[in-house]
C-alpha cells in the first residue's frame, strides 16, 4: 500500500493537491472533517459520539479519530493506499496512526509537506472566502489558524524527518507545477 500524508497550512493545497493524486493513482482519501461527517450521516455508534461533542463546540477527542480512521481503513481492505488530509496533527496522532497500519501489515510512505508563505496563504485564504463565502477565511481567523498550525502542528515535521518519511515540496506556482514536484516525489515509490 502506498499512505500519503499530505501536510501543509490551510491554504496551501491538500484537497486541490489530494484530488490530483487519487485521479492520477487511484488511492482513497480521508479527511478527518469528511469521516466525522459521514460517521454521524450514517448514525455509527462513533458518529453519535463525535457529534456528541461536536454539538457542544468541542474538540473530538483522538480516541475517537483513530477509531474512526481504523473504521475506515477496515472498509476498505483492498485499497492500493491512502492519502490522509488533516491527521495526523500531533506527534500522538502520528504514533496512533502508524500502529494502526503496522496492524494491518503497512505503513506511512511518505508525509507531503507543501511549503508556501504565510503571505501567500493570507492571499490565498482570504480570495477563497471572497470566492466561497466561508466565514472562516476572513483576516483575523485566517492569522489564528496560521499560528495554531505553526506553533502545534508544524512540529510534527520534525517527527517525518526523524522517520525519513518527509519531502518537502515547493507550494508555489500553478496547481500543475506542484503536482508534477508531487508526482515526482510519489513516483518514487511505486
Amino acid at each position: 500500500m502506498t499512505n500519503i500524508v499530505i501536510f501543509g497550512a490551510p491554504g496551501s493545497g491538500k484537497g486541490t493537491q489530494s484530488q490530483l493524486m487519487i485521479d492520477k493513482y487511484g488511492l482513497d482519501y480521508i479527511s478527518t472533517g469528511n469521516v466525522l461527517r459521514e460517521a454521524i450521516k450514517a448514525g455509527s455508534e462513533l458518529g453519535k459520539q463525535a457529534k456528541g461533542y461536536m454539538d457542544k463546540g468541542k474538540l473530538v477527542p483522538d480516541d475517537l479519530i483513530i477509531k474512526l480512521i481504523a473504521d475506515f481503513l477496515d472498509s476498505n481492505p483492498d485499497s492500493k493506499g491512502v492519502i490522509f488530509d488533516g491527521f495526523p496533527r500531533t506527534i500522538p496522532q502520528a504514533l496512533a496512526l502508524k500502529e494502526l497500519l503496522n496492524e494491518r501489515d503497512t505503513d506511512v510512505s511518505v508525509m507531503l509537506d507543501l511549503q508556501v508563505e504565510d503571505e501567500e496563504l493570507i492571499n490565498r485564504l482570504l480570495e477563497r472566502g471572497k470566492i466561497s463565502g466561508r466565514t472562516d477565511d476572513n483576516l483575523d481567523t485566517i492569522k489564528a489558524r496560521l499560528d495554531v498550525y505553526h506553533t502545534q502542528t508544524a512540529p510534527l515535521a520534525t517527527h517525518y524527518i526523524g522517520e525519513g518519511k518527509r519531502v518537502a515540496i515547493k507550494g508555489i506556482g500553478t496547481i500543475e507545477e506542484i503536482f508534477s514536484r508531487i508526482d515526482e516525489a510519489v513516483a518514487k515509490l511505486l
